[in-house]
């Protein structure tokens, strides 16, 4: 029998060994999708630290540079505290998920309230900022402000989410069927 028929013979027909095994360590390990959400909010936002700190000395509204702080140290922090949060294979510990939310929600308003002085000092009355082809990192900030909160949000619903999807993974069927071929009666078990 070649190395391929036994690979089929050990796994699963009806998945591939690598799907199988991803799909087992999600059902070890199911906060992980949450996580990598919330860890691609994170480098979403950093990445683009520029446009946000070139609208922030552009815009000097009140509270910018203290609101993208907050949202960079607090985005860090959170990461920090849902691994904390989630140990492996045992139950959440409840005060650290407490902390994450509260994280969550100064993230979120942090966004809002940059978001609504970028908006304000383009619509103001008196000097309002015009975007053109020099100011267009102001757009881009907005911009990456409001899908900063979407992919948070997504991963605050995946967080919420995770005992459902958890028994989800779990009726997934990852075990692996092992053939014998009738060799088993011809093994010797006495040890004599």
């Amino acid at each position: 029998m070649s190395a391929n028929e036994k690979k089929q013979a050990k796994t699963s027909s009806h998945m591939p060994e690598f799907l199988r095994r991803f799909f087992v360590g999600l059902k070890r390990k199911p906060s992980i999708i949450a996580l990598v959400v919330l860890a691609a909010a994170f480098f979403q936002y950093s990445l683009n630290l520029t446009h946000i700190s070139d609208t922030t000395a552009k815009i000097q509204g009140p509270g910018m540079g203290l609101c993208g702080f907050a949202t960079m140290l607090f985005s860090m922090l959170s990461l920090v505290c849902f691994l904390n949060a989630f140990p492996r294979r045992k139950k959440p510990v409840i005060p650290m998920v407490a902390i994450m939310f509260v994280m969550f929600a100064i993230i979120i308003f942090c966004d809002v309230r940059y978001s609504n002085l970028i908006l304000t000092a383009l619509t103001r009355a008196e000097n309002p900022i015009r975007l053109d082809a020099s100011t267009i990192y102001i757009a881009q900030a907005y911009n990456v402000l409001q899908t900063h909160i979407g992919i948070e949000i997504a991963g605050i619903v995946l967080t919420v989410l995770m005992p459902l999807y958890t028994k989800l993974l779990r009726k997934i069927n990852t075990s692996v069927t092992v053939e014998d071929y009738g060799k088993l009666d011809a093994i010797d078990i006495d040890g004599e």
